[in-house]
């Protein structure tokens, strides 16, 4: 640790970055633009904002937006080296931590709405009103904070007060002062997404018998809810990839800081932006509903006010 920190405020000209940070903002702004259109259309019409599976996308959509957005300044000053008292960046990575789990939190919670309205097609209308989907909402968040409250509280549990005013690489690795805190947070994390496994491969096996034994347009609706299911699953698969990021990079972060930087950079662009941006939109464009809405009140909308 000794030497990555010697090489924390060296020349920076050193790095070949100034093509990655353009190629990085250049998506960014590209994943921002389409994530707030998609937001836009989920404001337009109320079946959308009245609807539960449609407000958990829009949770997903929220919390992902907010997580490129973090990420992305936090990239670029890894980039140029630029450090941050140690309490500044506690207050980033709570961020960063709650909203990661927040996204898989809701697939799944999306997923559970997919299995009662095709399972238990009598209680949808009880189970999923706006009202109980705001109560779903404060369940996801609280949840997703239980993971963010047990790993910082490792942090606080093992380090002195002088910790939090050092300068450091705004990274969860450098905030990691012994392995044990690693093992801690890798089995906090394995642990939600085992439960969240099984929920979605419960949910699947449920609606796959329903979907045998329908006919017509139950039959129709029950392989649909099938392969959104499928989506999700996939979905929860990006973001377990994108869980165990932080474990490769803290290996990287105590060999070379150089190293450490650039496969940062490459984990953030296969599993972190990439995967936020193309899923909510999939999502978004399969949905025939939420498709039209999107080409009427985003692309047309946008188009008038161009004419004015």
């Amino acid at each position: 640790m000794a030497d990555n920190n010697s090489l924390i405020g060296g020349g920076v000209s050193s790095l070949p970055f100034t093509d990655r940070i353009i190629i990085v903002q250049i998506l960014v702004i590209i994943f921002l633009f389409i994530n707030f259109l998609l937001i836009i259309t989920f404001f337009q019409k109320e079946c959308f904002y009245t609807s539960t599976r449609y407000i958990l996308f829009a949770i997903t959509l929220f919390s992902d937006s907010l997580i490129l957005f973090v990420t992305n300044i936090l990239l670029i000053l890894t980039y140029l080296e630029f450090t941050l008292q140690v309490w500044i960046c506690i207050i980033l990575s709570a961020s960063m931590i709650l909203f990661n789990i927040v996204t898989p939190v809701t697939l799944t919670a999306m997923t559970l709405e997919r299995y009662v309205a095709i399972c238990m097609p009598l209680r949808h209308a009880e189970l999923c009103s706006t009202r109980s989907t705001m109560h779903f909402i404060l369940i996801i968040h609280g949840l997703s904070s239980v993971p963010c409250i047990v790993i910082l509280s490792t942090v606080f549990a093992s380090a002195s007060l002088s910790f939090y005013t050092q300068h450091r690489l705004c990274a969860m690795a450098s905030l990691m002062l012994y392995r044990w805190q690693d093992h801690v947070r890798s089995a906090v994390l394995q642990f939600y997404f085992l439960i969240m496994v099984i929920i979605i491969v419960f949910s699947y096996a449920k609606i796959m018998q329903v979907a045998k034994a329908a006919s017509g347009e139950d039959k129709k609706s029950s392989w649909k809810g099938l392969r959104t299911v499928i989506l999700h699953g996939f979905q929860l698969l990006l973001c377990l990839i994108q869980m165990w990021c932080p474990f490769i990079e803290a290996a990287v972060f105590q060999i070379d800081l150089i190293l450490f930087i650039n496969v940062r950079f490459y984990n953030y662009i296969l599993f972190n932006l990439t995967p936020r941006c193309l899923s909510p939109l999939i999502y978004g464009l399969r949905d025939e509903k939420f498709f039209h809405a999107l080409k009427r009140y985003a692309f047309f909308g946008l188009y008038k006010r161009n004419i004015r």
